[in-house]
């Protein structure tokens, strides 16, 4: 089995340091808009002690057309800076639908340099479902400090990259969306957009590694992998960035390097968008 304390921290783990200093819980909540769910309503009804909000939506390139787009470093620095968070301290993400958008944030960090993150196995669910404390009211605001940001540019990839690595073969494109959207048979959640796929993308439904809101065991991600060469550079990619990041966690869990890794960061919110990319479908 692999060893998953890398990635993962249980809840009875971070139950036992709730208060520490150099501890840093994040509530990296998001949700898509067919869920029918606000993060930023949860967030502030009630949350793990200490925990800051991150938002996928504002934490990110606001000027870009799509959505949750990557910032700047300084970007990066300066905002989560004022969350009280150094590159130093030990991270905590976790997320209120067990395992969908923590890992967005866990990547994001560790491509910005921070060298202590983790996620919360279960997430909120798993956290509430045990009785363990929550905070409400009120969140207090943290102390500004200052966040070294540093950013992996090799770890993040954009459309002229795939259509290199599609056109060369170089890298294999992994397809996070769930099987009716890459085979261009089921509707995208955001108006405008259409579905299939990229010639050549594979597709492994991030769905199919998640159980109940953590990450299936190993023979479970190597059955969903089974179709991918994982001794080859491999682009995970999604509707827009999220659940992209899920593949990745997968992939590094099995013990794929992470410099063989990268991650599509516009995704097919862009790839669909963008006059003249193929598409394909099953039609």
């Amino acid at each position: 089995m692999s060893d998953r304390s890398k990635f993962f921290v249980s809840t009875e783990a971070l139950a036992a340091r709730l208060g520490e200093p150099d501890l840093k819980i994040v509530d990296a909540s998001w949700f898509l808009p067919t869920m029918g769910r606000d993060a930023a309503a949860e967030y502030a009804e009630r949350r793990i002690p200490g925990a800051v909000r991150f938002d996928v939506d504002a934490v990110a390139d606001t000027a870009s057309p799509l959505p949750h787009m990557l910032p700047t470093a300084e970007v990066f620095a300066a905002t989560i800076g004022a969350m009280g968070i150094r590159e130093s301290d030990a991270i905590v993400v976790y997320d209120g639908a067990g395992l969908l958008s923590a890992p967005r944030v866990w990547w994001t960090f560790r491509l910005f340099g921070a060298g202590d993150v983790k996620i919360l196995d279960g997430g909120m669910p798993k956290w509430l479902a045990e009785g363990r404390p929550v905070e409400t009211g009120a969140p207090v605001a943290p102390e500004p400090v200052r966040f070294q940001a540093k950013l992996d540019a090799a770890r993040v990839v954009g459309l002229h990259d795939v259509v290199g690595v599609l056109a060369e073969g170089t890298a294999t494109v992994v397809d996070a969306r769930p099987a009716d959207r890459f085979l261009g048979v089921g509707p995208e959640p955001r108006p405008g957009v259409p579905s299939g796929h990229m010639p050549g993308a594979k597709n492994v439904p991030a769905v199919n590694i998640i159980e109940n809101g953590t990450l299936t065991d190993d023979d479970g991600l190597m059955e969903a992998f089974e179709d991918v060469d994982l001794d080859r550079p491999i682009v995970t990619s999604c509707g827009s960035g999220v659940t992209a990041a899920i593949l990745w966690l997968g992939l590094e869990v099995l013990g794929t390097p992470r410099e063989r890794l990268a991650l599509y960061d516009g995704s097919w919110s862009e790839w669909a968008t963008t006059p003249g990319a193929a598409i394909e479908t099953v039609a």
